[in-house]
């Protein structure tokens, strides 16, 4: 079942008369992460690192490569003993690095809307309901960005944030999308519907397949949380809601292998090659 593609405008006009509504969202966090991986992610994308700590020793080749970009950045790195390393992160899994930003925090709706821009693409973006397990939100946003999304939403309330382990699951996916926080998930959406972008939800209930419905156009993407799914005010914002087809005898997925499909047929609807 294709649906009628809503009526689109200059990618630019997304832009402006959303934030002519004067309805943006911003909020800043200090924040550490540890772990080789999410560190080199963060000094590859021009994060603002305050400090990065290795444990003394040995040094791996990642940990070189870690010394080699901060010296290039002008960031001091300073050798500590592990139990140090354990101490600022909050746990022991640190991988022999931690680096402190000195301001990391959510991004603005406008920065999704510019990186959509950029790309000389409509808006994707991924809505995420009430997902309060760090790991499946780090998840989520690691395949929202492997899949070419421009941002993601989440609420302010009953949702987890930004931190060091959503950090560590999204592989340092954080260092390079917009995470925006709103008050108001449901208005939220109702603003965003004004502007020529539609709302497509997840729920097995549905009456279409996901691979039947047509993804290819300005869209944002809600997946419920954990269990609950979504919420009724939220399913009702939605322009249509789809279904994942299943065969076996389990008829539900996690959230984020459910986002991750969800997020690849989006972008398959969009051409490979994008």
């Amino acid at each position: 079942m294709k649906l009628p593609f809503r009526t689109t405008r200059n990618r630019g006009t997304w832009i402006r008369r959303y934030f002519s509504r004067g309805i943006a969202f911003i909020t800043t966090m200090s924040h550490i992460i540890s772990g080789r991986n999410s560190v080199i992610e963060a000094l590859e994308a021009g994060r603002a690192i305050n400090k990065i700590f290795l444990a003394s020793g040995a040094r791996s080749s990642i940990e070189v490569k870690i010394v080699q970009l901060a010296r290039q950045r002008g960031i001091p790195v300073r050798e500590v003993d592990r139990r140090k390393l354990q101490e600022l992160a909050g746990h022991d899994n640190t991988q022999g690095v931690v680096a402190i930003l000195l301001e990391v925090g959510y991004s603005t709706v406008e920065a999704i809307f510019e990186r959509a821009e950029q790309r000389q693409e409509a808006p994707l973006i991924a809505v995420l309901d009430e997902i309060q397990d760090p790991h499946n939100l780090g998840a989520i946003i690691r395949s929202a960005e492997a899949f070419g999304f421009h941002g993601v939403v989440i609420p302010k309330d009953r949702s987890a944030g930004l931190s060091d382990t959503v950090a560590k699951t999204s592989a340092g996916a954080v260092a390079h999308l917009p995470i925006v926080r709103v008050t108001n998930l449901a208005q939220w959406l109702e603003g965003i519907k004004r502007q020529e972008i539609w709302v497509v939800g997840a729920d097995q209930q549905a009456e279409i397949s996901l691979f039947q419905a047509d993804l290819n156009r300005a869209l944002a993407v809600v997946i419920g949380s954990e269990g609950k799914g979504l919420r009724r005010l939220v399913r009702e914002h939605c322009d249509f809601l789809v279904r994942i087809p299943m065969v076996g005898q389990i008829n539900s997925l996690n959230a984020s292998v459910a986002a991750a499909l969800i997020f690849c047929e989006a972008r398959k609807q969009r051409g490979a090659n994008h």
